[in-house]
């Protein structure tokens, strides 16, 4: 360090310069909170549509499916499902999505929270896997909302092909988890 003084004002200059060795290194890191689906998600109920809360009548439930205000659903994620406990044929969730599915942003047969881990899956297997082709990934693992442990085995599923290393955690503090071999040196 030198020490130069100009006017009784004493200026300190570094030699030594601090360089962010964690943001020079490389890594490409994802954050598996960013492909959690965000869009609203609602229900149709198949048992709004049954004679007596139990019995599903194929003339009366195609009439009430012809003359349902399907706006409501327009660009959302909507879960087919059956509150009631009834026999319903499987026809009948398809002739639900065949109304549904021109107007929704996607259509799942089963809860929200299933729908919503299938979005979840379904926005992660979308990534470009080139973007990482021989790069140190990491996968960010402490975040505001909990993740499913099936994002992390799908995000390394999609990536251990095409990356040079796979770790999880934060720059600092990682855990190894795959790790590209050297290519065989020829003698």
């Amino acid at each position: 360090m030198h020490i130069l003084k100009r006017d009784t004002v004493y200026l300190y200059l570094m030699e030594d310069v601090i360089i962010n060795r964690i943001a020079n290194s490389g890594l490409l890191t994802i954050d598996l909170e960013d492909f959690l689906p965000k869009e609203e998600m609602i229900y149709f109920d198949l048992k709004d549509h049954l004679f007596r809360g139990l019995i599903l009548k194929e003339k009366d439930f195609r009439e009430a499916l012809k003359n349902l205000d399907w706006e409501k659903f327009r660009n959302k994620y909507v879960a087919i499902t059956c509150s009631a406990d009834a026999i319903i044929p499987m026809w009948a969730y398809m002739l639900v999505a065949s109304y549904v599915q021109p107007i929704a942003k996607d259509v799942y047969t089963g809860t929200i929270p299933e729908m919503e881990k299938h979005i979840f899956l379904k926005n992660i297997s979308s990534i470009s896997t080139e973007t990482y082709a021989d790069q140190r990934v990491i996968i960010k693992g402490c975040g505001d909302q909990p993740i499913d442990n099936a994002a992390y085995a799908e995000i390394t599923r999609l990536l251990r092909p095409v990356a040079k290393s796979i770790m999880y955690g934060e720059a600092c503090s990682n855990v190894p988890i795959y790790k590209k071999p050297a290519p065989a040196k020829l003698l």
